[in-house]
């Protein structure tokens, strides 16, 4: 081959190239050069320490105690039983995470799960030298129903900042960029598509997701997913851990709202009216003579609440609050928590064919409250987080589908990966009767065993309904 084809290849290769980056750009791929470099000064890597208590689980300590003496390896025993009898010293535990600076004077958007429970949060933001200067944060406010928590650094000079952007205008298939700290690695940048919009992955009550491909692993929490206008349009939370491709992102328009009353409030206030919903299914919509099964169906109103005071009954069917159209149990809820208390709100429900108004004037939707009113689907115990479970009380109907004769216990809906419950195999489906041999039919009942018996003994039994068999299952309190 003479040095003239060779020239020639070479041209043809760069004009190859060329049209096909001149093709990509038309098709509306963005520049991700540009955004990066852009976005990233505005990108901070959040570290996270708390002193975590070392405890011996109280069975072992019965078992190297109580133990028949004259056996083999004696000392080898005697060594562990002093072990057990001294004072275990706190051990710092350590975690990473990702977030953004919102304005020049060091307000810093994360996720809660990410700062949850430490004594020392710092902040690495990249100085004009592009070397990581590391400041100590304040967190100013957070909110675990959303996972969003808001902390703030004094840099002593201007910050660079990302705006917001606007997630409802998002369409399924637009290009978008995370930017975070995954493992470790900072600043590190992916990029992919929406794939889907409004995903409820059962996560907390106010699920409505941003999916995406774009790359998201463990450190990324509490980062930026920015469009091609180098805005952000989510805050990367979740991921599926057995999944490929699949990340979320709460949507900013959410995000926002919940930043600014975290800034002005330091805490988030919702609007209540004290009722238990649920979706209407086919069936329920045939069994009460409706046309489809749209709306919210009250499945229980709480005495003294405003629903109660407006007169609201149980077999309600609420349509509409205000101008906003209801299509089920979760729309409901997220309607009247985007509402303050204290607001006065207009509700419109069917009872008995024929419809009808009320007002109501908001209650404030506390920790209590919000275990009632969440619905069959979305209902979870904060408390048992330590232990990696997400539990709900049954419906008649699933308790007849898993052949119980009563609603007696609590559904595992969920487990979280290398937790506690996925360690004693617990599996979403069983149903667990009794904690420590005390029976459990709520939340309120598993939460006390769980904060009292058991975080004394370091561990907690359960007994465990699963296909017809009844067993049980030990699960460690002693943090990993």
């Amino acid at each position: 081959m003479n040095r003239y084809t060779k020239r020639l290849q070479l041209t043809l290769l760069t004009t190859v190239f060329a049209l096909a980056a001149t093709m990509a750009h038309a098709a509306g791929v963005p520049d991700f050069t540009a955004l990066s470099a852009k976005a990233g000064p505005a990108v901070v890597n959040i570290n996270t320490e708390k002193s975590v208590e070392n405890k011996i689980p109280e069975q072992w300590r019965e078992f190297f105690q109580n133990r028949p003496h004259g056996l083999p390896f004696d000392d080898f025993f005697n060594q562990f039983e002093r072990f057990f009898n001294q004072p275990q010293r706190p051990r710092k535990q350590r975690s990473l995470g990702s977030g953004f600076i919102i304005s020049p004077d060091g307000y810093i958007v994360t996720n809660n799960h990410v700062i949850a429970g430490a004594d020392v949060v710092s902040v690495n933001v990249e100085s004009a030298k592009g070397e990581p200067d590391t400041f100590e944060a304040t967190v100013v406010g957070t909110d675990s129903e959303t996972d969003l928590a808001l902390l703030k650094i004094d840099a002593g000079r201007p910050l660079a900042t990302l705006p917001f952007g606007d997630s409802d205008a998002l369409q399924v298939g637009e290009w978008v960029m995370a930017i975070g700290n995954p493992f470790g690695l900072d600043h590190s940048v992916t990029a992919g598509i929406i794939s889907a919009l409004g995903r409820d992955i059962r996560s907390g009550p106010f699920d409505d997701f941003i999916q995406t491909d774009a790359s998201i692993n463990p450190g990324n929490s509490g980062g930026p997913l920015i469009n091609s206008d180098g805005k952000v349009i989510g805050i990367n939370t979740a991921i599926i851990a057995s999944g490929q491709g699949i990340g979320f992102a709460v949507p900013s328009n959410l995000a926002r709202r919940v930043i600014e009353e975290l800034k002005t409030n330091k805490r988030v206030a919702r609007g209540w009216i004290g009722v238990t919903i649920q979706d209407i299914d086919e069936n329920t919509a045939k069994a009460l003579g409706l046309k489809n099964t749209r709306g919210a169906l009250i499945g229980n109103v709480l005495s003294g609440e405003p629903a109660d005071k407006a007169g609201i009954r149980a077999g309600d069917i609420i349509i509409k609050v205000n101008r906003n159209e209801i299509s089920g149990a979760s729309d409901l809820l997220r309607t009247i928590a985007d509402l303050s208390p204290g607001d006065k709100a207009t509700v419109v429900a069917v009872r008995n064919g024929a419809q009808k108004t009320f007002t109501l004037t908001l209650g404030e939707r506390g920790t209590e409250m919000a275990a009632r009113d969440e619905t069959p689907q979305q209902k979870q115990n904060a408390a048992t987080g330590q232990l990696g479970l997400k539990l709900r009380q049954m419906t008649e109907q699933e308790a007849g589908q898993l052949g119980l004769e009563s609603t007696n216990g609590l559904l595992v809906v969920g487990i979280q990966q290398n937790s506690p419950a996925a360690m004693a195999d617990l599996r979403p489906g069983d149903v667990i009767l009794m904690a420590n041999l005390k029976p459990v039919n709520t939340v309120g009942q598993l939460q006390k065993i769980v904060e009292g018996d058991a975080a004394k003994r370091g561990a907690i039994m359960f007994q465990i309904y699963r296909r017809g068999e009844t067993f049980f299952r030990t699960l460690s309190l002693s943090a990993e």
